[in-house]
């Protein structure tokens, strides 16, 4: 079964409802494109619905963080919707739900993205996002680990 994809705008939102299966060759090509088209037409706001994709491999979630990347990028965001458990699992193992903005329901997700927007606009500003705290990655302190370690191999003379 390949990936199918159909875009829609709700709002100035592209709305990308996928289903399938996201993995290397055609389906990563026709989602890079799809993306790289609203994009290049000025598009910066987009939800990708995986609520009916059965399965992600290893080059179909390097196409989710591309898609993330390049959008960013281009001062846009890129958010996730409907995630089935196998997703969620597998974006968690990844820890790549620290950098997607997740949501179970569409209508949830727009009224955030609006709100933003909305405020945004009465501002006269970029919306201001609130950094999240970075999980730990398990390389924090290596510096200091290496230090200490090439300290303790010079007073035992290696």
């Amino acid at each position: 079964m390949s990936l199918n994809v159909k875009t829609r705008k709700v709002d100035g939102v592209v709305v990308v409802d996928m289903s399938g299966r996201l993995t290397i060759g055609e389906p990563v090509l026709l989602l890079r494109e799809t993306l790289r088209v609203q994009v290049n037409d000025g598009s910066k706001k987009f939800v990708l619905n995986l609520g009916d994709v059965s399965y992600i491999d290893s080059s179909g979630l390097g196409e989710l963080v591309s898609a993330y990347t390049t959008v960013r990028n281009k001062q846009g965001d890129v958010k996730l919707l409907n995630l089935t458990a196998k997703a969620k699992d597998l974006l968690q193992m990844t820890k790549l739900l620290t950098v997607f903005d997740v949501y179970d329901d569409e209508a949830e997700n727009l009224r955030v993205e609006f709100s933003r927007t909305r405020l945004a606009e009465v501002r006269g500003s970029r919306t201001h996002r609130t950094p999240v705290p970075r999980r730990p990655t398990g390389f924090e302190g290596q510096e200091s680990h290496r230090t200490l370690l090439t300290s303790k191999l010079a007073i035992i003379g290696k």
